[in-house]
C-alpha cells in the first residue's frame, strides 16, 4: 500500500498503534499526550488521526470511541515504522540453544520444543510444519534380490526415513535365465553406480537420472529401475496433508479479541480441520530463491487468504537445509500483537532449525 505520510503522521500512527497494541483500547489524543512525547497538542493529534483516519489507517468501532489501527494501518507500521527487536531474537537464540540439544534429539523432539518457546516468547500459535519429503535428501540406496525373480529397491534418505519399491525380474529372467548367483552380483555393482551419481539428491532427482550411463551388461536392469524409481517418487513427493506442531493456543485465546465463542470455535476449526490449507499457507515452496521477498512474511488480517484467518495476523519465515527450504517457522495471533517481537522470534527460529538441518 502507498501512502505518503509525513514525519508528524508517522509518528502519530507509530504511537497509536503502539498504544493499541499495549491496551487494546481505542486511542484517544490525550492517551497520546500523557504517554509519548510528540510535541505537539492535543489539538494536533486529533486533526493528524482525523488524517489517518480519511487514508484509511484508522476507524473509529464507536462514534465517541478513540480510534484503533485498520489492516492498512498495521502494514504502515510493519513496512515502514519499525525494526525487528534485537534484543528479543537474542533471547531467542539463547532459549533454543540452551532448551534444545539438537544433536541428540530426535526430529519430531526438536521441532515440538522449538514450537514451545517459540510460543511462550512470542504469547502467540506457533506453527512448525515437518520437513517435506520431497526436500529429503538421498543418504544411501541398495538392490536385494529377496527372492527368486524378485528385486527390492531401498531408499535411506538424510532424515533416516526408509522408503522401498519391489520389483518383478521374471520377464527378464525368463529371457536370459539369469543365475541368481549372478543377480545378487550384479545387484551390488548397481547399487554402487546409483549411490555415486544420486547420493546426496533429492528425490524428485532419481528420477531424471541418465540410465544409458550404466554399463551395457547392465542395461537389462535400466527399464526395471526406472519404471520403479519413477512410482516410488511418485509415492513419496504426491502433495500429502502437512503435519504442522502447534502450541500456545490456550494462551492467545485468552486475548480479548478471541472472547467470543464463535471466534474461538473458528480458529480451532483451521487449526484442527484445515492443516492441508493452512500448511499451504504457511510453506510455499519457491521453486528458485528469490532474494527479493523479504525472509520474514507477515500476512495481516485480510491479506491471509483463508476466511478463518481474516482476524489474525500471520508471521512465517522458511527454516533450510543448506540453500533448500524444508519447512516453515511461524506465529499466529490477532492483529493486535508486538509485531517488532513475533517478527524477530520467527526469524531467529528459522535460523536456528536452518543450522540444525544444514
Amino acid at each position: 500500500m502507498q501512502v505518503q505520510l509525513t514525519n508528524r503522521q508517522q509518528h502519530i500512527l507509530w504511537a497509536t498503534v503502539r498504544h493499541y497494541i499495549a491496551t487494546a483500547e481505542p486511542v484517544g489524543s490525550k492517551a497520546l499526550i500523557e504517554e509519548y512525547d510528540l510535541g505537539v497538542s492535543s489539538a494536533t493529534i486529533r486533526n493528524v488521526m482525523g488524517v489517518l483516519e480519511k487514508s484509511g489507517l484508522l476507524y473509529q468501532p464507536h462514534t465517541s470511541a478513540g480510534r484503533v489501527p485498520s489492516d492498512s494501518g498495521y502494514r504502515i507500521y510493519v513496512d515502514q515504522l519499525i525494526t525487528p527487536s534485537e534484543s528479543i531474537a537474542k533471547e531467542v537464540e539463547l532459549a533454543l540453544q540452551k532448551r534444545l540439544q539438537w544433536e541428540d534429539w530426535s526430529l519430531e523432539a526438536l521441532l515440538q520444543g522449538a514450537a514451545q518457546i517459540l510460543a511462550t516468547l512470542s504469547g502467540c500459535i506457533s506453527l512448525i510444519t515437518m520437513p517435506q519429503t520431497n526436500t529429503a535428501l538421498l543418504r544411501h540406496l541398495q538392490l536385494v534380490q529377496i527372492e527368486t525373480g524378485r528385486i527390492m529397491l531401498i531408499v535411506v534418505t538424510d532424515n533416516y526415513e526408509t522408503h522401498s519399491r519391489l520389483m518383478d525380474l521374471s520377464p527378464m529372467r525368463e529371457e536370459t535365465k539369469l543365475d541368481p548367483e549372478v543377480v545378487d552380483r550384479e545387484l551390488q555393482i548397481v547399487s554402487n553406480f546409483l549411490n555415486t551419481h544420486l547420493r546426496g539428491r533429492s528425490l524428485l532427482e532419481l528420477g531424471n537420472l541418465d540410465w544409458s550411463q550404466l554399463n551395457q551388461e547392465f542395461q537389462r536392469y535400466g527399464e526395471f529401475l526406472k519404471n520403479s524409481v519413477a512410482e516410488l517418487t511418485r509415492r513419496k513427493v504426491a502433495p500429502t496433508a502437512t503435519n504442522i506442531m502447534v502450541r500456545g493456543v490456550a494462551e492467545v485465546l485468552r486475548q480479548p479479541e478471541f472472547s467470543q465463542l464463535q471466534q474461538v470455535q473458528t480458529i480451532i476449526h483451521l487449526l484442527e480441520e484445515e492443516q492441508d490449507q493452512l500448511g499451504r499457507l504457511i510453506f510455499e515452496e519457491p521453486e528458485v530463491e528469490d532474494q527479493t521477498k523479504p525472509r520474514v512474511t507477515v500476512r495481516i488480517g485480510t491479506e491471509n487468504p483463508l476466511e478463518p484467518m481474516r482476524s489474525c495476523t500471520l508471521i512465517t519465515s522458511t527454516y533450510r537445509r543448506g540453500s533448500v527450504p524444508v519447512g516453515s517457522v511461524g506465529v499466529l495471533g490477532p492483529t493486535r500483537l508486538d509485531y517488532e517481537g513475533a517478527i524477530a522470534v520467527v526469524a531467529a527460529a528459522a535460523d536456528y532449525l536452518s543450522e540444525a538441518f544444514s
